[in-house]
């Protein structure tokens, strides 16, 4: 009867038990799901108000390049250039694409070019001064309202601001092929503009790079050699635990104290110029170290104390030991942690807005010293304008900035997996 009992309790004990780890198991994949879910929520609005920043609104016009209608007589004199009108042949270009449009109707027809159109034209005449007195087919940016009501007509998210008269010119221009959509160059090859449809990456882009290139050349090496130095060569005391602390503590620092830090150090102590390339490395370079240095400091204990051994065996100095043969060991994953600790900074936007690279940069920067911006940056200004057709250009642009994110983690996991050692 005991015995029966107790084979009860352990049947009844055992049930309990599978119960308890069904729900556990449960609750992991419930965790999961919600976290997928938010994942392709996430994507799904980013994707959905990015794609169309990929694509641009442009007009195809036969423009007549005439001298009195321009006010113009040498296409090769500055001074003429300077005084030339390039509008109104936009203008009679477009008027002559819209039925029934009359002297009346002009300002409502002017408003449906790119008010920087006329710029693109005075730059193609001056590179090429024979084409005055004759009649060139152009590709000119339509005004943004054009371009949020030809991508955004449906969308009641996107408010249209053109007239009624406006808008069935515009559904008449796209029918006859004047008006068209296609792949938005301009986002790629351009830099900042207050005009969303004339904005572009190519200045944050190549920002970020300087920003990375600074912050790659001192953080690993400083990083490494840390990582070296504290877990071969540092005695154990109460200073390399205090030093080993306060790394592992700065790991969790928030980021917009280094920004803090770089502003106050950088720029009030040492004088440097705000919103350059070089402030900004330096900057992510603290911000990065840390983190280095703790996965390197781990590569590197993952090296069997059997090595080190086997080279001190047959006469190596330490020196040798640590050089010949524990860093090549621990070298992929420092590569891996360095990696993941660039993508990491790539993503930065606090500490990088304390030192100014907030500025409105529409120059693409030639060197480390130029004012410049990065891609996250650059996002937080779109994304915090008023005009809502600069929310897709902030959506593209996060595309690009995970593309790259995802590159690089990528990259991380191939190294790790390429050059991992099984001991």
């Amino acid at each position: 009867m005991t015995n029966h009992t107790q084979a009860e309790i352990v049947r009844k004990s055992l049930k309990k038990r599978y119960r308890k780890e069904k729900r556990f198991r449960a609750y992991g994949i419930l965790a999961i799901a919600i976290a997928l879910s938010a994942l392709v929520v996430l994507f799904t609005d980013i994707i959905g108000k990015g794609y169309t920043g990929f694509m641009k609104t442009s007009l195809n016009l036969e423009v007549e390049l005439n001298q009195e209608m321009m006010f113009l007589d040498d296409a090769t004199d500055p001074k003429q250039i300077r005084m030339a009108d390039f509008v109104e042949p936009l203008v009679q270009a477009l008027m002559k694409e819209i039925p029934g449009a009359t002297e009346a109707d002009r300002d409502e027809v002017r408003t449906l070019i790119n008010p920087y159109a006329s710029a693109d034209l005075r730059e193609a005449l001056v590179n090429n001064p024979e084409w005055l007195g004759t009649t060139r087919e152009m590709n000119l940016l339509a005004h943004t309202d054009v371009d949020v009501y030809v991508k955004h007509a449906g969308d009641s998210a996107y408010s249209i601001k053109l007239s009624e008269q406006q808008r069935e010119w515009v559904d008449q221009l796209v029918e006859k092929g004047v008006v068209e959509v296609g792949f938005n160059d301009t986002f790629f090859e351009g830099g900042d503009s207050r005009d969303p449809s004339r904005a572009g990456i190519l200045g944050a882009v190549v920002g970020s790079l300087l920003t990375m290139f600074i912050t790659l050349i001192l953080s690993f090496p400083i990083g490494v050699a840390a990582a070296i130095y504290l877990e071969e060569f540092a005695p154990q005391n109460k200073l390399t635990d205090f030093i080993e602390v306060n790394i592992n503590n700065l790991a969790a620092v928030p980021s917009i104290i280094f920004g803090l830090l770089g502003l106050a150090v950088f720029i009030g102590l040492f004088g440097m110029p705000r919103s350059v390339p070089v402030v900004g490395g330096l900057v992510l370079t603290l911000m990065t170290l840390p983190t280095i240095i703790i996965s390197s400091r781990a590569a590197i204990k993952s090296v069997p104390p059997s090595i080190r051994e086997a080279a001190a065996g047959i006469g190596a100095s330490k020196m040798q030991v640590v050089l010949h043969h524990v860093l090549p060991l621990a070298l992929p994953g420092m590569l891996t942690g360095s990696i993941i600790g660039m993508a990491q900074a790539l993503g930065e936007t606090a500490p990088l807005l304390l030192i100014g690279m907030v500025a409105f940069i529409v120059d693409v920067p030639g060197g480390f010293l130029d004012s410049a911006t990065v891609l996250p940056v650059q996002v937080f200004l779109w994304a915090g304008s008023p005009e809502l057709a600069f929310i897709e250009r902030a959506s593209a642009a996060i595309m690009v900035l995970l593309s790259f994110l995802i590159s690089m983690n990528a990259l991380a996991i191939w190294l790790r997996k390429r050059l991992e050692r099984r001991w």
